[in-house]
């Protein structure tokens, strides 16, 4: 359960029970934090001075700021004044985060002064001394409990020269309040994310940074904040509330800069907000490597794709491809450069469709297309059409299957099964490819572009060398009658691919939809059959090939909605669900804590979970040292889980974090072996 979206009535509660339980001071117990009004440096008669009031909580308690965050209470303030004397706006300092049961507060746990302007009365009498008295009232908390606390707090404000000690005391207090920018920020609010364009130069530096938004009920609290720069400005992205109030004319807040109480306040009011920038060093932005380590992270992650056990299926498409390469050394090479030409486009179709959809608010990764039921029916509908054509049930010179001898039919080809690799490989995440892809997510957009695209020339670079390379071409067979029957036994894979996701379909959009689509492939092999049967009688069949490509979308237009997803998952683990909320309360439990992020399109993951999770010899480390697992199922979109993938720089499945018992956490490898989760458990 998300108790965020409990916090308007938490906060309710915490003001009816200060009005229950409050009670005058005598008979009042001792608060838990003490409070003191504190009389400014002297003014003179119409002049401004400060008044503090000083609050000194006990270990373990906390107080809070103007916004408290997801539960919490304000400092309520009721002012007796002299005639002709004002009081203005309370300045606070810098808070501090407090994560408590994944809920987000915005707190103060040692000593703090809260700043007043107060202006003298323009007739007041130099050398007296003006009664100012004030009704507080609070909330004092622990982790575990909360006291609504008050006092009646009493000071005298000297009217004429100014005390050096008190003036040296008020600078102390008003160096821990945040810094005023001399610019105005910008923000862009959709009803995803808050975006906001903070001018703060370069020089500055930012160890944890951090943004309280004053105004209540526009960001989620507890949520991951993404910190970029570009140049003198500083580009933040908060989610939104689940509750959030639709707009704002204006947002003010507070930028904590490090974790030593600095900070600066701004105001922010709609306009342009750049995309892209630097990543900020912090907790929530990984240290990245140089761009050229990322970009042959990128190349060496997209050629170990080929022998990942996800890309497997579509060596059966590369497979005729570089057999028949060896028909002529052109069009050896036209192939080779056009299907890298395929491979890298759809690579950065791919990936600036996905950093578009981020800069637009929208919790993504890497291999978002495949959480998309349609986009899931649309593969299978196309495997199964090329398992069709493999097997000779009909015949389709483009995406190249078989080629006409011209050098446009092998140009086409080519470049269509590169298309065609590149979308069915690039869901799969491996070695070296996770740091690249993580990285490309919070890269500026023409450096993460270049990530991907070296993501696809890895992809091709082994057809690529066949292409070029005398030497490997001439190892391949010669062509004849023998790729026939090569082409027949390809057709296996691509069956038992198909096969993989008919078994996806039902996953992911439940039985009833499952049979609809299944529907939909048997009459389409239907119509591909009648097809190959006037092709074999050398009839036109341009016109029924154009009815059966426009019948597909039609087909899926009249689809039903997707079912939800399962929310019980078996396992031999005390698995539960994963959620912020739920990683805070584990972590606080003093446990070891074990996070991985799968999904049922993600063949490295269901290798790993069958290899070193799903195992009597995990289940019993872990029941022995009291390991708590979190899982979270990434096969169908979700904005939290993405969110957790980002903060660990990671762009897709499957990632696995440790925490250990301090809390310390620890990124595992991808690639899992037998008995490291059990290895760790017994640490």
């Amino acid at each position: 359960m998300d108790l965020r979206c409990y916090r308007p009535f938490m906060a309710l509660l915490c003001q009816i029970l200060a009005l229950i339980l409050w009670s005058p001071p005598a008979l009042a117990a001792p608060n838990h934090i003490a409070a003191e009004l504190v009389a400014g440096p002297a003014a003179k008669p119409g002049g401004e001075t400060t008044i503090a009031i000083r609050m000194t909580p006990e270990k373990g308690w906390h107080g809070y700021w103007v916004n408290p965050g997801d539960a919490g209470l304000g400092m309520q303030l009721d002012w007796t004044l002299p005639d002709g004397a004002k009081v203005g706006e309370p300045d606070y300092p810098v808070p501090q985060t407090l994560l408590v049961q994944g809920l987000m507060n915005h707190v103060y746990e040692s000593e703090y002064a809260v700043l007043v302007p107060f202006t003298v009365p323009a007739d007041a009498a130099p050398g007296s001394r003006l009664p100012v008295r004030v009704k507080a009232q609070w909330l004092a908390c622990t982790e575990q409990i909360c006291v609504p606390e008050s006092a009646d707090l009493a000071t005298e404000i000297p009217v004429g020269t100014a005390q050096a000690d008190t003036a040296a005391r008020f600078d102390a207090w008003r160096q821990r309040l945040p810094a005023p920018l001399d610019a105005p920020a910008t923000m862009a609010l959709s009803d995803k994310v808050l975006r906001l364009a903070i001018p703060l130069p370069a020089s500055v530096a930012l160890s944890s940074p951090h943004v309280f938004i004053r105004e209540d009920k526009i960001v989620d609290y507890a949520a991951p904040q993404v910190f970029t720069r570009k140049g003198d400005t500083l580009l933040v992205t908060i989610p939104r509330a689940k509750f959030a109030a639709r707009g704002a004319d204006e947002i003010e807040g507070v930028l904590k800069l490090d974790d030593q109480g600095n900070g600066v306040s701004f105001a922010a009011r709609p306009g342009s907000v750049p995309v892209g920038g630097v990543p900020v060093a912090g907790p929530e932005a990984p240290d990245l490597p140089a761009l050229p380590w990322l970009l042959l992270a990128a190349l060496a992650g997209g050629l170990l794709l080929n022998v990942m056990p996800c890309v497997f299926p579509i060596l059966s498409l590369k497979a005729l491809s570089l057999a028949r390469a060896g028909e002529s050394e052109a069009h050896a090479r036209i192939e080779g450069l056009a299907y890298t030409a395929g491979v890298i486009a759809a690579c950065l179709v791919l990936g600036g469709v996905l950093l578009a959809l981020r800069a637009g608010g929208e919790q993504v990764g890497w291999a978002f297309q495949l959480q998309e039921p349609l986009v899931v029916v649309a593969l299978f509908l196309l495997a199964s059409a090329i398992t069709a054509n493999l097997m000779g049930l009909f015949e389709f010179t483009v995406p190249g299957f078989v080629g006409t001898g011209s050098p446009r039919s092998y140009t086409q080809g080519a470049f269509a099964t590169g298309l065609l690799a590149a979308f069915v490989a690039t869901p799969c995440t491996g070695p070296f490819m996770a740091s690249a892809m993580g990285a490309a997510l919070l890269l500026p957009v023409l450096p993460a572009l270049a990530l991907f695209a070296a993501l696809g020339l890895g992809i091709a670079l082994p057809f690529l060398a066949v292409a070029f390379v005398p030497a490997l071409r001439t190892r391949l067979p010669k062509p004849g009658a023998w790729m026939v029957k090569f082409r027949h036994w390809m057709a296996l894979p691509m069956g038992l691919t198909a096969l993989a996701l008919a078994w996806l379909v039902w996953k992911v959009a439940g039985s009833l939809f499952t049979w609809l689509v299944l529907s939909d492939v048997l009459m389409l092999l239907v119509v591909l059959w009648w097809i190959g049967r006037r092709q074999r009688k050398g009839l036109d069949t341009r016109w029924q090939v154009f009815a059966a490509v426009l019948g597909v979308p039609a087909a899926m237009a009249i689809l039903p909605q997707p079912a939800p997803p399962a929310s019980e998952v078996e396992s031999i683990l005390d698995t539960k669900p994963f959620s912020e909320e739920a990683l805070a309360k584990a972590r606080a439990s003093g446990k070891p804590v074990f996070v991985y992020m799968t999904a049922d399109w993600c063949l490295t993951c269901k290798v790993n979970e069958e290899v070193a999770i799903e195992r009597a010899e995990t289940k019993a480390a872990f029941d022995k040292a009291g390991v708590i697992v979190l899982r979270g199922d990434w096969t169908r979109r979700d904005p939290e889980i993405t969110r957790f993938l980002t903060a660990q720089g990671a762009a897709g499945v499957p990632l696995y974090v440790w925490y250990a018992k301090d809390g310390k956490a620890e990124q595992l490898p991808q690639v899992l072996t037998p008995a490291l989760l059990a290895e760790k458990a017994a640490s």
